[in-house]
């Protein structure tokens, strides 16, 4: 049984592997990085603005870019932007708390179901897996990530928080976390044990699906459970969650630009000057301007605190626009969560290269 890793070896370990390792080795050193314990200038834009919001925007390559997705996923394409901003107003008008405890819930799911998802085409990839496996696949990932979610909703408040103080509701006591330990320990042991029986029964591991869960418990559980910082959060958050989705999203758009696979669906206009040939410069480079003017945008009209980085005047708008500006500026980012929905899923005969985080 050959099919151990989701892409390649060398690919899953510098997709999967490496973010982990640079998470968890970044944590450590806050107190020297970010000695007041909060993101400093230099590591926002490093990890906030050029991870987390870049890798939202690459979502682009595989959609608006790409004419083959134009043409399947019109209807789509045009309904995600319209439901996001329609149901972003709905909850801004109720109120500005309000709006950012909608879009932290929002986020999180995203966060999680991306993990899930990749395990998904880790199963994919193994002809061996049993229906129950592909259960207990599902929640060890599940518990691996909602576990620390649901912990620290009951140990608010916090030192750091998702978006803005008290996005997420408090009150919940500490003995749901206490009694819920042995469900989430002995989950990821079960899981741990089915791996070592199908190595001693079958000869085999499936590494990739393994590093990926252990790296998720250890990631999820560190930055959220062990965490004292802005900076630990951050750091363990955005990195092992924005460099998979954008390598994959490379390899995706390399495929599907040069027909690699039997895909070849991005082969006009931009999609085909960024993926052939390139070797991911401008690739990155249009994910970065995005990310920025983007960001521009929130600071240089709602937040205001980053005028070293985003130069130019302030433009505040009138209170009474706040409601309908917010939802505009979080488009990209609520877009990405909708698309992220649907896109990945794969038709019957589809090819895998077709596959990704659902």
């Amino acid at each position: 049984m050959s099919a151990v890793w989701l892409r390649s070896r060398r690919f899953d370990l510098a997709a999967f592997g490496a973010p982990v390792v640079l998470a968890l080795g970044l944590m450590p050193l806050g107190p020297w990085l970010a000695p007041e314990g909060s993101m400093p200038i230099w590591a926002w834009v490093v990890f906030v603005l050029g991870v987390d919001v870049a890798h939202v925007w690459s979502t682009l390559y595989v959609t608006y870019f790409d004419p083959e997705a134009r043409r399947q996923r019109r209807t789509l394409l045009w309904l995600a932007p319209l439901v996001a901003y329609g149901a972003g107003v709905l909850v801004a008008l109720h109120g500005f708390h309000s709006f950012w405890r909608a879009m932290a819930y929002l986020a999180v799911f995203h966060f999680v179901r991306q993990q899930y998802g990749w395990v998904r085409l880790y199963g994919r990839k193994d002809p061996g897996l049993k229906a129950w496996d592909r259960h207990l696949d599902a929640a060890a990932v599940y518990v691996a990530t909602l576990y620390p979610v649901l912990w620290w909703h009951c140990h608010l408040p916090r030192p750091f928080e998702w978006f803005i103080p008290e996005d997420f509701v408090a009150g919940l006591p500490s003995w749901v976390s206490a009694g819920l330990l042995p469900v989430y320990a002995g989950t990821l042991a079960l899981f741990a044990l089915r791996q070592w029986q199908r190595h001693r029964r079958e000869g085999f591991v499936p590494w990739g699906k393994v590093l990926l869960v252990a790296g998720t418990v250890a990631t999820w559980g560190a930055g959220i459970i062990l965490a004292r910082t802005d900076w630990a959060f951050t750091v363990s958050n955005v990195i092992v969650h924005g460099v998979p989705y954008v390598a994959f999203i490379w390899v995706v758009g390399v495929e599907r630009a040069t027909g690699r696979g039997g895909v070849r669906s991005g082969v006009g206009g931009l999609n085909r000057a960024i993926f052939v040939g390139t070797k991911g410069l401008h690739f990155v480079l249009l994910l970065l301007a995005l990310a920025y003017f983007e960001e521009y945008l929130w600071d240089r009209t709602l937040w205001l605190e980053r005028g070293g980085v985003f130069i130019g005047p302030e433009l505040t708008i009138r209170e009474s626009w706040v409601p309908y500006w917010m939802p505009f500026l979080s488009l990209p980012q609520v877009t990405h969560y909708i698309l992220d929905g649907f896109i990945w899923k794969r038709a019957k005969g589809a090819n895998r290269s077709q596959s990704g985080p659902v």
